[in-house]
């Protein structure tokens, strides 16, 4: 099985380290989510990046086969803004003035999986792209897609390690945190646009299911398995990467799609966790 992973390397090399990538930065942002109980969030701005990726084709064809407006770097782009938005209108704090942060969500989820479908139902070109995200296909990776998420991962860990003690208080009590000094709406406002850059990024080489279970699955496998919330940042990107490069290693042998089989064996991996708590307890 190995052996015939590396064999397969030269092909889809590029394919394998970005969705390990994907897989291990996500897996770092999705801590602050799950530990904020919004895992919801992750799934309505996956869908709202297929969205941003549906209008950058829709105005492409309008534009009459302008060059630059259908490259691959205006269809990220444009996903990258929908998802910021998305997340920068979900994160506004809710209250007797404001629609909830779950009903803000419900709608996201709903507008980006419709409305997708909706603007590109007369491009045939469109509905095939927008259904390769839908399913998840991740091959056709590049080195350049490679710098980026090593690009991103680093600077998602370092960003994590500078805001450690803020981050740690602010997930864990929000309201000592702010007692504390910690400036809560510009660390909300600041995760909310990572959070955002990272979906957008990752759901134009990822596809939507894979970009949501590594958010959302090994985040929730740490929240199982470890007591603290400080414990979860290595926990979770080891998880999932863990499961990423055994799910790729045993979708090449047994010719499955990888990105399905990663998430399927992060969704196997929780319910042994929430055993092992059980267990522990």
């Amino acid at each position: 099985m190995i052996h015939d992973f590396l064999q397969s390397w030269s092909l889809f090399g590029n394919t394998y380290l970005v969705g390990w990538l994907i897989a291990a930065t996500l897996g770092l942002i999705g801590v602050v989510v799950i530990a904020r109980d919004q895992v919801f969030m992750g799934a309505a701005l996956a869908q709202a990046s297929t969205l941003g990726i549906a209008l950058a084709l829709w105005i492409g064809a309008a534009l009459g086969g302008q060059a630059w407006a259908e490259s691959d770097g205006f269809l990220t782009a444009v996903a990258i803004a929908v998802s910021v938005l998305g997340a920068l209108l979900t994160s506004r704090a809710s209250g007797p003035r404001h629609e909830s942060r779950e009903g803000l969500m419900g709608w996201l989820f709903l507008l980006g999986a419709a409305g997708a479908i909706v603007v590109v139902s007369h491009s045939p070109h469109g509905m095939e792209e927008v259904r390769r995200l839908f399913e998840s296909s991740i091959i056709g990776a590049t080195r350049a897609d490679v710098a980026v998420f090593s690009t991103a991962l680093r600077a998602t860990a370092a960003a994590i390690a500078l805001r450690w003690r803020s981050i740690l208080l602010w997930v864990m009590d929000p309201v000592m945190a702010a007692a504390s000094g910690v400036r809560i709406r510009g660390l909300e406002t600041a995760c909310a646009l990572w959070l955002g850059l990272g979906v957008g990024l990752a759901i134009r080489a990822s596809g939507t299911l894979y970009t949501f279970g590594c958010l959302a699955l090994p985040a929730l496998i740490a929240k199982s398995l470890c007591r603290e919330v400080r414990s979860m940042f290595i926990v979770a990107p080891l998880a999932a990467l863990l499961c990423a490069v055994a799910g790729f290693v045993a979708a090449n042998h047994f010719d499955f799609p990888p990105a399905q089989l990663a998430v399927g064996l992060m969704a196997a991996l929780l319910p042994a966790a929430w055993a092992r708590r059980r267990l522990r307890r």
